[in-house]
């Protein structure tokens, strides 16, 4: 890739002179003789290091490496004086300049400093390149499905992404809760800072302590030196604690304290310890029951639960389960190196009837045993037992008779779906039956 360098200076022959010597290096020079046209350079291509003189005609040059920095964070600026002074130096590397040189006495470190300063271009485009990816891979654009039931909880994260006030999301086990806390945290204008994950469940009490808020050295037998917990790694950034509703009951007023207060005092210490920190919680008990069972602080209940979110199961998103069965067919089928051609529409069908008590926890886990086992067609028979059709419902097909209440409710499931147009949640509705049993008779039934 040809590097382009940008020299903004007022001295025709001084400019032309650093143009052919830097060209000589292979780089695609450019040349501009006051700010104004070199802003017109900029915005033409992609420079990755601009060469600009302290005093141009309309503008200073520290100032202006200040304004280029802002318009083009990737860009480096190399600053040249006829006349150095520290006041000067010291400004410039503050409002972003990569050095300061002075003309004639330096013009020997020009090509070197170059390549420094391209190196640092180098990494500054690979850490935005990763900033980005890492990004897009949180983002709610990356929440699967299309129902109603998901499309209302994705439209509710993000109206509360972009405050800061406290979240609490509630579903079962495997519905998708971390997903939604990193996207909320990556939508908001703390997504440059951490964020931080922490399950209240994997700890005692003590060892949960010590997570979050740190400890003296001597605190507790095997504190052999001071360490940071877990709030001060996430300060300006976000902290999600999982399964909230696991935590001791008197750690909670502690942490009711960092809500009401911003700080916190480490185990073994006396001294409180400011942190600004978004907190968002999850967890999959009802927290109402909770506190009547007192188990869990009612205060600290009103302070989590400013804005709650409630995560659908699974099973009421029924029409999102082959998309994100695709997905993690994808995912899977690259990390077992397996190209799967093709995928029998049975096995989706068995997908959507399966209960999915562990929700897409679950889903990801059963479609990457399928792909494991599968060659190049994934079908019905690479699901586990219990998702299978029963070898007898296919003989009932065929032996059915007339006069057997069977055929009447055969029948009548082919009227009710003839009429939803095939909307098997309007179906089940209508029915009175179970979404699964729905799907259980329509395999039976051979119905279509």
């Amino acid at each position: 890739m040809l590097r382009k360098i940008l020299i903004i200076d007022d001295e025709e022959k001084l400019r032309g002179l650093l143009a052919r010597i830097i060209s000589l290096e292979g780089f695609e020079v450019h040349q501009a003789s006051d700010k104004k046209s070199g802003l017109r350079k900029l915005t033409q291509t992609d420079v990755d290091v601009v060469l600009c003189d302290v005093k141009l005609p309309d503008a200073f040059g520290i100032d202006l490496a200040k304004e280029i920095k802002t318009s083009s964070p990737t860009t480096e600026v190399i600053l040249l004086t006829a006349y150095g002074n520290i006041p000067d130096g010291v400004q410039a590397i503050k409002n972003g300049a990569f050095d300061y040189l002075t003309k004639g006495d330096d013009n020997n470190k020009i090509i070197p400093l170059l390549y420094r300063a391209l190196e640092k271009v180098d990494l500054s485009k690979r850490v935005a390149n990763l900033e980005q990816q890492l990004g897009n891979k949180h983002s709610f654009d990356k929440v699967i499905g299309t129902s109603k039931a998901i499309k209302d909880a994705v439209a509710l994260a993000q109206r509360v992404a972009t405050t800061d006030t406290t979240v609490l999301l509630t579903g079962e086990t495997g519905t998708g809760k971390e997903v939604f806390a990193q996207a909320i945290h990556h939508a908001s204008n703390r997504s440059k800072h951490n964020f931080v994950a922490l399950n209240c469940s994997a700890f005692s009490k003590e060892l949960l302590e010590s997570e979050m808020f740190g400890h003296r050295a001597g605190a507790f037998t095997g504190a052999m030196k001071d360490q940071k917990g877990l709030f001060e790694a996430a300060n300006n950034g976000t902290i999600f604690l999982d399964e909230i509703g696991e935590m001791a009951f008197d750690l909670q007023a502690k942490l009711l304290r960092v809500l009401e207060t911003g700080s916190f005092i480490r185990v073994g210490d006396s001294t409180p310890t400011k942190v600004n920190v978004r907190i968002i919680a999850a967890t999959n008990r009802d927290l109402n029951d909770e506190i009547q069972r007192g188990n869990f602080r009612s205060d600290l209940f009103y302070r989590i639960s400013v804005f709650q979110i409630h995560l659908p199961p699974l099973r009421e998103r029924n029409s999102d389960i082959e998309a994100l069965a695709k997905l993690f067919l994808e995912q899977a089928s690259a990390k077992t190196n397996k190209r799967i051609i093709t995928v029998d529409p049975n096995y989706f069908q068995a997908l959507q009837a399966h209960e999915w008590k562990g929700n897409i926890r679950e889903l990801k886990n059963v479609v990457e045993r399928s792909v494991i086992l599968a060659d190049s067609q994934i079908t019905i028979e690479h699901l586990p037992a219990d998702f299978q059709l029963p070898r007898t419902a296919v003989v009932k097909i065929k032996t059915l008779s007339a006069f057997e209440l069977a055929s009447a409710e055969k029948i009548h499931i082919q009227k009710v779906l003839n009429y939803t147009n095939g909307n098997k949640t309007k179906t089940a509705e209508l029915l009175g039956v179970a979404l699964t049993t729905l799907y259980r008779k329509i395999q039976e039934y051979d119905l279509k």
